[in-house]
């Protein structure tokens, strides 16, 4: 499971302190930073790089370059699976005016990243969560601005890579997307809007929800390794996902962190596995039910789950101290509607793209880089919570500086799980588990 960061291994140039005042920012203002002359003039052509051609990939792809009236370029893919990319270029066969991208720029293997990097101005990182951080760092370094997916880490290693990264992005005046596209939809825009406002008065807690059926699962094949499998099959491995609390339900959270314009101090919860289906080995947990606790004694109840039947919900609810709050509509405590959210509500997966490239021909201030790692690192959180049965700090946790991906990855390699004899992965549980 989890191990500890090497000694002598490079940590964020923030301290504890500077990463919760960072935190404590994320309504927007560290966003806020002047820019100077952007990479791409507003008629240059922008090249997209695309790194991690699955599913997310490829969809991210397809909006990128759907936005209205930009000169934009795929001139480069790469993924660990050639497959994967073939996938990706049949889906935007449609958009062949805006696709340059060679055999002798389409990548395989570990490593295709690095590759990527050399023949674009923008990228897209999709890959699985795990490697996010390391990519996300290495793109900055190379000068491109970044759509990422989230989560954008998986434990408190990654978190502080980010971090560190996103203030790197900064001195470069580079852009920074993430793929939390609630901040995108003008329903939850103007949500907030209205509680900034004091509509609701104080936000004093409230509830968050992902709880719906069971996801995917790819059978072992021929011949393959066993980090090839594990890659391949990375929703059920937690240094790859970071399980379903954090992959997933972190839109829920994150929105929790937005509105009330915190994060939270500590997390206390619950979790198992009894619904996976029988032959699919895998080490993450099916339910996770987590308190947060916030500053000024505020709490969110969050939820997720991955149960076939039962009632499906993916929301946010609040409760303030002079009204409740869906998300589009504020109602008194009488059920008087104080608010309806009345205006037009386009796709968010489209606008985070349109306002990125945007934000990079006009070089206006963009960073979701902080947001997307506070957000990601409090869904890490739950997860350490539901899996030691142990009340978790925020700032103890981030202090461990805890390590769950490999330094050195290869096809031949060990994981950092490997199953047992006959074929089945150890399930973190409280009696067990360390927090490393």
């Amino acid at each position: 499971m989890s191990a500890p960061v090497r000694p002598g291994t490079p940590t964020s140039p923030f301290s504890r302190r500077d990463v919760l005042k960072v935190a404590g920012a994320i309504g927007g203002t560290l966003a806020a930073v002047p820019g100077v002359h952007a990479q791409n003039p507003s008629s240059d052509v922008i090249r997209i790089g695309l790194i991690g051609a699955g599913g997310r990939g490829t969809g991210a792809l397809q909006q990128s370059l759907s936005v209205p009236g930009s000169n934009v370029k795929l001139t480069a893919i790469g993924d660990a699976f050639g497959d994967r990319i073939d996938g990706a270029l049949r889906a935007v066969e449609e958009m062949k005016d805006k696709i340059e991208c060679p055999e002798d720029r389409r990548f395989q293997g570990l490593d295709a990243y690095k590759k990527v990097l050399d023949h674009c101005d923008m990228v897209i990182l999709a890959t699985p969560p795990g490697f996010r951080p390391f990519h996300f760092q290495e793109a900055v370094k190379a000068g491109k601005h970044v759509f990422m997916e989230k989560p954008v880490c998986v434990d408190s290693f990654g978190a502080q890579v980010c971090l560190t990264a996103a203030k790197m992005a900064d001195e470069k005046k580079l852009k920074v997307a993430v793929g939390l596209q609630r901040r995108y939809e003008n329903r939850y825009r103007e949500t907030v809007k209205q509680i900034r406002e004091g509509l609701a008065g104080d936000i004093i807690g409230g509830q968050v929800y992902w709880n719906g059926g069971g996801i995917w699962y790819r059978n072992r094949q021929p011949n393959q390794t066993e980090m090839q499998f594990q890659v391949n099959n990375w929703y059920h491995f937690n240094w790859l996902s970071g399980d379903h609390v954090c992959e997933q339900h972190v839109h829920n959270i994150d929105v929790a962190n937005w509105f009330l314009d915190k994060i939270p101090e500590s997390a206390y919860g619950t979790g198992g596995k009894q619904n996976r289906v029988p032959g699919q080995p895998s080490e993450i947990y099916d339910h996770h039910c987590v308190n947060f606790v916030y500053p000024g004694g505020v709490r969110i109840a969050s939820q997720c789950r991955q149960f076939p039947g039962g009632d499906g919900r993916v929301d946010e609810f609040f409760q303030g101290t002079k009204a409740q709050v869906r998300i589009g509509e504020i109602t008194d405590y009488a059920g008087k509607v104080l608010w309806k959210f009345q205006g037009e509500n386009p796709n968010p997966y489209q606008i985070e793209h349109d306002e990125l490239q945007a934000a990079i021909r006009n070089d206006t201030p963009l960073n979701n880089a902080y947001y997307g790692a506070t957000s990601s690192f409090a869904a890490c959180l739950a997860r350490y919570a539901t899996y030691s049965g142990k009340e978790v700090s925020f700032k103890e946790m981030m202090d461990r500086n805890i390590r769950t991906m490999p330094e050195n990855m290869s096809w031949d390699g060990e994981p950092p799980v490997m199953p047992d004899k006959d074929g089945n992965y150890k399930l973190p549980m409280p009696a067990d588990y360390k927090l490393a």
